[in-house]
């Protein structure tokens, strides 16, 4: 089964190809395009989004087919973002899809963002499969799950407030970085001092909900940091560490009891922050030897299109479509989302 995918939910125009075998999924061709624009601005622009998603789907679909060395008569299927994002970009890409898709007699399926990132690291490693535990960190979202099986998502805990890739940006604005400020806080942050700033570890053993995140007291502990140094290029660097640890030393250790609760032995980390090496290193020595953890290359954490053809050829395989009243949301529940209270032992 090979699958056409389209990723438009922000500000990266993307297509992927890939081959399902089996339960194998192999990536074939994949373009990514970002809209570098958005710095100027130090966010993203909706408008401006979708109008460049309008102006790169063709051509980045195009790219992807000459990868793969495929064409549309190649496709047994086409998967899309169908939500959660900026309505207008997703727009853009679940219209296209469904254009495709109707010309081309090819069954159509809608994927939720999320769920993509947790197909992103099969795309790498075979042996990624449920049951595992899965923290999915981005700019938009916080979300620790209990995945017993693929389309079987059980919730432990998400944020409350900010999601972490939303504090990592506002903390960069706070220490002067450009925006996307993620990759720049880590090198950064990689040259501070850990002993000079020790922020607030938020929501770090609590009883009444242990697997829940909150960052916007973070923020603000930064901020009052910022505004007291007399010398913020002396100091930037030991903030940008001091907040980093504190981040990453919630996301884990959250996520080890989340794996010991449910008895799993392989954590997966998804979404954009995944590709701070030091959250992976210090996911892995936390797990270990309990669990491994499994992590995708950066150009599969970012928003990409791979992660949602294989997250939509899973769905094709079990003979699941959407019709053409497929629609785009800009916010909606993840499929087969449950409950912490029904997570099994």
């Amino acid at each position: 089964m090979r699958i056409l995918g389209i990723e438009t939910s922000c500000d990266e125009t993307s297509a992927a190809v890939v081959r399902r075998d089996g339960e194998r999924v192999t990536l074939e061709g994949l373009t990514v395009l970002s809209q570098d624009v958005h710095r100027v601005f130090g966010g993203v622009v909706p408008e401006l989004a979708s109008r460049a998603h309008l102006v790169a789907i063709d051509a980045v679909v195009s790219d992807a087919f000459a990868q793969a060395h495929a064409a549309i008569g190649d496709l047994d299927g086409v998967a899309v973002t169908r939500g959660p994002g900026l309505l207008g970009a997703l727009l853009v890409g679940v219209t296209w899809a469904k254009t495709l898709a109707w010309r081309a007699g090819l069954p159509l399926i809608g994927v939720h963002h999320l769920e993509g990132h947790l197909f992103a690291p099969v795309l790498e490693d075979p042996d990624v499969h449920p049951p595992f535990v899965a923290l999915l960190v981005s700019g938009g979202h916080t979300l620790l799950l209990d995945v017993a099986a693929w389309g079987e998502y059980r919730l432990l805990g998400q944020t409350r407030d900010d999601a972490a890739g939303e504090a990592f940006d506002k903390v960069g604005t706070l220490l002067g970085l450009d925006y996307p400020a993620g990759a720049a806080m880590e090198r950064l942050a990689a040259t501070g001092d850990p002993a000079r700033f020790r922020f607030p570890r938020p929501l770090l053993g609590s009883a009444t909900d242990p697997f829940a995140f909150s960052f916007s007291g973070l923020k603000t502990a930064v901020l009052r940091e910022v505004q007291r140094s007399g010398d913020l290029d002396r100091d930037r660097a030991d903030i940008a560490r001091g907040f980093q640890d504190a981040l990453i030393e919630v996301l884990v250790e959250k996520t080890r009891a989340a794996a010991v609760e449910c008895h799993r032995d392989l954590v997966v980390l998804g979404g954009g922050v995944a590709c701070n090496r030091a959250l992976g290193a210090a996911m892995a020595r936390a797990v270990e030897p309990r669990a491994r953890v499994a992590v995708a290359s950066p150009r599969l954490n970012t928003d990409n299109a791979a992660m949602i053809a294989a997250a939509g050829a899973w769905h094709l395989a079990r003979g699941e479509r959407d019709g053409a009243d497929l629609d785009a949301r800009d916010a909606f529940e993840l499929p087969g989302l449950l409950p912490h209270s029904e997570v099994a032992a």
